[in-house]
């Protein structure tokens, strides 16, 4: 069975994003845009994810609860969960190993969490887009003990990426690389060796018209996308995103 999949979607915790992308927002248009499986990643926290997981229960949609992470090294890193728990574990260490750089709203944007209802219950101080005190290799070590997906973002652009901040593509646990093209699609595709790691678009969307735009097709093949509890099963996913293009 082919589902549809958006792994990079931008709530109103993120300062970057729209204050109309509160997570039943998205879930509504996820729901509309049939796209099974997706995920809020928002910068370096995962406030919205509990509003996230109540609104996808509404409307049908399988959730995972991500963080786009920005380790030491300043690239950005999908880190992808099945469960509350432990994106939560995550996210508060991550918290914790930011540095004290304080948001300004009217500068840089709001950065606020809410209820299932929309209604803003907090909003965080440190300016998310920051990097957390935290190693890319020990930031991929975590998500991996925690039982998450980790997919470095956008690795075409030239900025906040592997290819960026490095040059290349370093070797790392990741389950997908995440580009804005897919190669061959057009001559604007990674121009850059992508290491046979497979390969996954998502919208990045920080507004309600862009969610869905780079939504991807993963093969679940006759397996069951959720277990019994209803939540994602990871080794499914893991194993459809091992069928995804390579290059």
């Amino acid at each position: 069975m082919i589902i549809r999949a958006d792994f990079h979607l931008h709530s109103c915790l993120s300062p970057c994003g729209a204050l109309s992308m509160s997570p039943r927002a998205i879930a509504s248009a996820l729901a509309e845009l049939n796209i099974n499986l997706a995920a809020i990643t928002d910068h370096n926290s995962a406030l919205n994810a509990p509003a996230f997981a109540q609104a996808c229960h509404e409307y049908g949609v399988t959730p995972l609860f991500g963080i786009e992470a920005q380790p030491q090294e300043e690239c950005h890193i999908l880190c992808l969960f099945a469960d509350l728990e432990s994106v939560q574990i995550l996210s508060d260490e991550l918290y914790q190993a930011m540095p004290m750089i304080m948001n300004i709203p009217e500068k840089m944007g709001d950065q606020v969490y809410v209820d299932e209802e929309e209604n803003i219950i907090g909003e965080v101080d440190k300016y998310l887009v920051s990097s957390a005190d935290i190693s890319l290799d020990d930031l991929a070590a975590r998500v991996v003990e925690l039982g998450g997906l980790v997919i470095p973002a956008h690795v075409d652009r030239p900025s906040f990426s592997l290819t960026s901040q490095f040059g290349v593509i370093v070797d790392g646990p990741w389950d997908a690389l995440e580009v804005v093209k897919m190669p061959g699609c057009s001559e604007e595709g990674p121009a850059f060796d992508t290491r046979g790691y497979p390969l996954i678009t998502s919208s990045d969307a920080h507004y309600p018209e862009n969610i869905g735009q780079r939504a991807f097709d993963l093969d679940i093949q006759n397996d069951a996308l959720c277990k019994t509890s209803g939540t994602a099963d990871m080794q499914v996913i893991k194993n459809a995103l091992s069928r995804r293009p390579r290059c």
